[in-house]
């Protein structure tokens, strides 16, 4: 069976993307970082989403010798000129603080009012072999930050996201609905047949 190596220690989002690549890619076991021997992981010093994708699967391959992908995703906020944006993750200071995270986001827009709320999630996401072929995709997901997190699903700011078109949260979606609309969702859709192509080349 070919190996893929999805190239994120985030159990929430290592299970969406086995769940996407699970039914579009047959026959291939995909791995997270908690499965292949441990390395050390470089800071995120790229200047966008694409630039942070592509350095994460790339040292991945240099230091497994699989097939990777990663992606880099993150919320960007129009009241905020874009930001968090690649800092999402640790806009609050500490790394992977979900809530720490989104309460700053919370109070950084309490006086912002409902119509300019607009954001979007947005989601990087790169492939690279051994053999050095490299492919980078990018999809975003528009909506609105809403003012209390709202639901138990999904991570980081999908508690407070509610999508273009829905009165519900990311956080309120059922995970099968979430991956047909998300960022993270179209960005791997857009990458699936790539990941086929390549690894039915091997």
């Amino acid at each position: 069976m070919t190996q893929l190596l999805l190239a994120t220690r985030n159990a929430g989002k290592l299970a969406e993307l086995q769940r996407l690549l699970a039914t579009a890619v047959p026959g291939v076991e995909v791995l997270g970082l908690r499965d292949v021997p441990e390395y050390p992981e470089a800071p995120e010093t790229g200047a966008t989403f694409e630039e942070n994708a592509l350095l994460k699967a790339r040292e991945a391959v240099r230091y497994t010798g699989l097939p990777a992908v990663a992606d880099d995703s993150g919320i960007t906020v129009d009241a905020l000129n874009g930001m968090p944006g690649i800092l999402s993750a640790r806009w609050s200071g500490r790394h992977g603080d979900d809530p720490a995270n989104t309460a700053l986001l919370l109070g950084q827009l309490a006086d912002v009012p409902d119509e300019r709320r607009g954001a979007a999630f947005v989601c990087a996401a790169a492939m690279v072999t051994p053999a050095g072929e490299e492919r980078v995709l990018r999809a975003e997901w528009r909506g609105v930050v809403v003012r209390e997190p709202r639901g138990a699903n999904g991570f980081g700011y999908d508690p407070v996201f509610v999508p273009e078109g829905l009165t519900r949260t990311s956080a309120e979606l059922e995970p099968a609905e979430k991956d047909a609309i998300s960022h993270r969702g179209q960005a791997f859709a857009a990458l699936l047949p790539v990941i086929d192509e390549v690894l039915a080349a091997r």
